[in-house]
Parts: structure tokens; sequence; C-alpha cells
């Protein structure tokens, strides 16, 4: 059977299609483009935004429109959500966040049996983690590790609870073994990942936290480059950055979420910390590390957000001098508290993005002035406009002049910037 997916949203959504893609593979089918004739087609659905839930109808619609003899599937984070509306769509096969491998069965059966299948669970009721195969996105650069899922934080704002279930952790052990595993594959650089990943041990017998998976993970893949997904602020501790900073295969870029600098504006979010504690948290991170690259999520006119909160943000953003940021105008989740709360007009809120964007851009640029001088090794992955270009472990993209470098590893100095990416001249190792 030819299949082909289409994945919407997060990288846990592109850690879990790349997984069945592997199970596919396993069991004899062939994974094909989503541009390609197949005979299954599957939507991994986001439905983190009101956008994500169109934009996930609107593939679907599309690909019963082009191939209406072909399986049509659907999971992820929509059907878990909203079942009513998928079923609407009238797809073949309808499943939720859990049980990939048992998806792939399902897929199969409906297949087989030409006829419509239904697999939703309560995501509440999830207790074991799903381990899956890890695996990588650019041809053995740069892999995912799945480390967690779900999430029990409940903002404001954010459906992902309901559509994931509660905090389940990979075993520690096991997580090691697939990070030495990718080494051994001919990997380079791993990303641990999951909803929440700051919550990893919460499950489990004992007190193991994030730093202690951490330091496994590194331990058993000595020569693996080691990047962490998004965390909470309030995971950066003292004890945390000591030994964090003690890994010498860690990579100093750490994504801290933000959302509002206004610490009125996160009591309405719910979220879990305030900007001292969060400042605290950058403070600690630039003490420990040399330049870390801190980056960060930022939604702009969430709900009741007046024009005094919006100021106060802009100015913690100077206060922390990011790296990068991720913006985004607030998007009405339907179902979630937020959504009842006083909207601003959408005119506002793109504005306020558009100026949040401005500052974000210069700091960007002080950050990458600041790497100038520095000598640092580069992963490098694809020529680009006469360049190669890769990345050095804070993340920042680097583009050097030299050719046959995808996959390797080279020391460079940072020469120069063009305030978008470094610019620098391959040393001799």
């Amino acid at each position: 059977m030819k299949v082909a997916i289409y994945t919407l949203g997060c990288k846990v959504n592109q850690y879990e299609t790349q997984a069945m893609e592997q199970s596919l593979r396993a069991r004899g089918h062939q994974v094909v483009d989503f541009t390609a004739e197949a005979d299954a087609y599957v939507v991994n659905t986001c439905s983190v935004t009101a956008v994500s839930d169109q934009k996930s109808r609107q593939t679907i619609h599309r690909v019963k429109k082009q191939h209406p003899h072909a399986v049509v599937a659907v999971c992820g984070c929509y059907p878990q959500t909203h079942a009513e509306d998928v079923r609407a769509l009238e797809v073949d096969l309808i499943a939720g966040t859990g049980d990939r491998e048992g998806f792939v069965s399902l897929l199969e059966q409906t297949a087989a049996e030409k006829r419509r299948i239904e697999a939703i669970d309560r995501p509440f009721e999830r207790r074991a983690f799903e381990v899956l195969p890890a695996g990588g996105l650019s041809e053995r650069t740069r892999a995912m590790l799945k480390v967690e899922d779900g999430c029990v934080n409940f903002c404001s704002y954010c459906i992902i609870p309901y559509a994931r279930g509660p905090v389940r952790s990979a075993p520690l052990q096991t997580a090691a073994a697939q990070a030495a595993a990718l080494e051994a594959e001919g990997y380079r650089e791993i990303v641990l990942t999951g909803i929440e990943i700051s919550s990893w041990g919460r499950d489990l017998a004992g007190e193991e936290t994030l730093i202690d998976l951490l330091e496994a993970v590194c331990a058993a893949a000595p020569r693996l480059r080691v990047r962490l997904g998004s965390l909470e602020p309030r995971t950066i501790t003292e004890e945390f950055c000591r030994r964090a900073a003690a890994l010498p295969n860690l990579c100093p870029q750490f994504h801290l979420s933000l959302q509002s600098g206004c610490d009125a504006t996160l009591r309405r979010m719910n979220r879990k910390y305030d900007t001292a504690r969060y400042g605290r948290s950058v403070d600690l991170l630039n003490e420990f590390f040399h330049h870390p690259a801190i980056t960060t999520d930022l939604i702009t006119g969430f709900p009741e957000e007046t024009e005094e909160e919006f100021a106060q943000t802009l100015e913690f953003l100077f206060r922390c001098g990011f790296a990068q940021m991720h913006i985004f105008p607030y998007s009405i989740r339907p179902g979630t508290p937020a959504a009842a709360m006083q909207q601003v007009p959408k005119a506002v809120k793109e504005d306020r993005a558009r100026r949040a964007a401005a500052v974000a851009d210069a700091l960007h640029r002080v950050y990458l002035a600041d790497c100038v001088g520095e000598v640092c090794a580069v992963l490098f992955e694809q020529p680009r406009s006469g360049r190669f270009v890769g990345h050095a472990p804070n993340y920042m993209e680097v583009a050097v002049v030299g050719e046959g470098l995808h996959n390797v590893v080279k020391s460079v100095r940072i020469t120069g910037s063009n305030g978008h990416l470094l610019l620098g001249e391959l040393l001799e190792d």
C-alpha cells in the first residue's frame, strides 16, 4: 500500500508522523509524498487554535476532492477535541492523539475491509508513555527524541491538555538507549521534545527530574549534540544550571516560553510564573553559560490586554535580551476560558504583533553582533546561495564558503552578520 502523510502543528506531531512512517515501512508499505498518487492519505492534525482547525479541515477537504477513491484517515489533536466536526467530513478512519502503532494497524484494516473505523479514546485515562521509534528530519543531521507527552498546566488559552491528557514520561533508560542508537545511526544532534518536557518525571516512581534525564542522555550519546525543546521558566534553577553547564555536549540554547511580559496578563493566562521569576531564570542562564541563546514565544493582544500592559511587555523583552522570538497575535481557541474574556480588536492585536516583531528583530541583530569574533562548532546541513549553512550550538545559522559539508561539524570563526544569520570562515581542526 502506498501511504502519504500530511502533518500540521508542532514538533511532537512531526515526531509522531516520522514514527508512523517508520512503522509503515517496517510493515512493507511504501511512504510517498503527499502530492503523489497513493492508496491512503493520512492527515495528522493540529488544534492549537481555531485557525489550526480550519487548516486541518481545508487539507481534508482537498485530499478527498483530489483522491475520491483513496482511503482518507485523520488523527491528531483536532479529532481528539472535535470528533463531531471530523465525523461530518465523512473520512474513512478517525483517531486521536494516542496509540500511533495501533493507528497504523487500523489504517491497514480500513483499507482491507473498505469500511469506516473510529478509534478515539479518553485522553485523561492515559497513564503509559507510548515509546515510538526516534528519527530525523534532515538526512541524519538532526533527530528528535520524544521524551514526554501530556500537560496539566491548563493555561486559559490552550486546549492541548484536553487533547493530550496527563503527563506521561519516557523511562530514563529507554530515552538514553534511544539516544545512543541515534548516535550509532550517524545523527549528529538530537532535540529532546514533548508537549511539556519540563514536567518529565512527574508521573514516574522516584524523584528524578528533567536534569537527571538530560545527564543520562548526554552520557549515553557523548558524540551527539543535545538540544532541549521548550521549557517552563520554573525549570531553570541554580541546581539545574550548575549540572547542565557541566555537560559538554549540551547546546546552550534555551527556549523559555514567555507569552507575556506583564504580570496581570500572565495571571489571566493562568501561567505559573511572574516576570520576576522569569527574569531570575534568564539571569541564571547568563550566569552559568557563556553567551547562551535564550529564545521565546510571545502572544500579543491577549484578551483584556491594555496598551499599558503591552508597553510593560515590550520593556520586559529588552530586559531579557532574547536571541530570537516567535510572535503570534492571540487567536481564539473555542472551549477555553480565554475565549469568554473580552477580546482585543484584530487590528490592535496585529499592530502589537508588528511592534513586538520590530523589537525582536532589533534584539536578534544585537545577539548576532555579539557573536562576532567567537569560535564555534557548526553542524552543517545544506548549501544556500553559494555558501554552506549550518547551526552553531546556540542554534544561530552560520554561513561559510565551502562544499561537501553536509552532516559535518567544523570549527568556524564568526566574522560578521547580515542581520539574519552569522557569517564565518572555516578553521583547520
